[in-house]
């Protein structure tokens, strides 16, 4: 088995379409297929039915998919590691973070790590909770940015700091000349919020179970941003981190307690338990954890 046939298997398993597939490694979809098949025949089975216009991995394929996870996994680090022979004068990080943290909490740390280390390529990519995490099962990322409590038996946290949810109003909405609010004016107040794949969502509809009520938003989007900009426009009210809120200080926006129940969440590193930590990730680590210290 040659290591170029693995890779391009494993791009069809994550694509599960061949010229989808072909087109993500440069190459022409014929010669992906014929790959594919010469992997077939060297195993002996078919790694992927076709069943109409649909690619599904088969049960061989989905082992051969697990070891091949592990093969590119230990090639990773061996790379890391002779990197680490060289300190921190190449290289590259990857860092997946939360969108509510890649604004406000980040910069500092990126720039000081750019200013002091150059040669480093830096990457910093806004993703969601679930989307940091698969990125670090599958070796895509080094580090995350992500919501805890985090529970994987492959992946390691470090707790940063807590932050708080709080409803974000239009300044001349009703509620913004009060000191607090509870989480139960969402059942009668209209409000745009991030949609439910969203960790922040789905913490907030736990909640609001626990009041007994479902909230239905009046619209859904996907960037906090655009959630700001309708809630200038006075479509509705919203609920998302202090943080960000203090963070943006919108001069037509008013930041209001929620005190029924005070909504918590912390925010921490993560990273693979089992993958070398190389130079780059333990300072961006040290340099991130000793900011939010200040």
């Amino acid at each position: 088995m040659e290591l170029k046939q693995l890779e391009y298997f494993m791009a069809v398993c994550r694509e599960l379409h061949f010229t989808r597939a072909a087109e993500k490694l440069g190459i022409a979809q014929p010669s992906l297929s014929q790959q594919i098949r010469l992997l077939e025949h060297e195993i002996g089975t078919p790694l992927f039915d076709r069943i109409g216009k649909r690619t599904v991995i088969t049960e061989a394929g989905r082992t051969l998919q697990h070891h091949g996870f592990n093969v590119f996994h230990e090639l990773s680090q061996a790379r890391a590691a002779i990197s680490e022979l060289q300190g921190l004068q190449r290289g590259t990080l990857k860092i997946g973070a939360l969108l509510t943290v890649v604004n406000y909490l980040l910069p500092p740390t990126v720039i000081e790590f750019h200013r002091t280390y150059p040669n480093v390529e830096l990457s910093v990519l806004g993703l969601r909770t679930g989307d940091i995490y698969e990125g670090l099962l599958q070796n895509e990322l080094d580090l995350g940015i992500v919501y805890m409590p985090m529970m994987h038996d492959d992946l390691e946290t470090i707790p940063l700091y807590t932050d708080s949810l709080i409803l974000a109003a239009p300044i001349d909405h009703p509620l913004a000349m009060e000191p607090y609010v509870s989480l139960a004016i969402l059942k009668e107040t209209p409000s745009v919020l991030l949609p439910s794949s969203y960790f922040i969502r789905q913490f907030l509809n736990e909640k609001c179970r626990e009041l007994d009520f479902t909230v239905h938003p009046v619209m859904e989007m996907t960037t906090l941003e655009s959630i700001i900009q309708m809630v200038r426009k006075g479509v509705g009210v919203t609920v998302l981190p202090k943080a960000y809120l203090d963070y943006i200080d919108h001069p037509h926006i008013r930041a209001i307690p929620i005190h029924d129940p005070v909504l918590t969440t912390q925010i921490g590193i993560v990273y693979r338990k089992n993958k070398y930590l190389c130079a780059a990730s333990r300072v961006f680590m040290e340099q991130l954890v000793s900011a939010c210290m200040k």
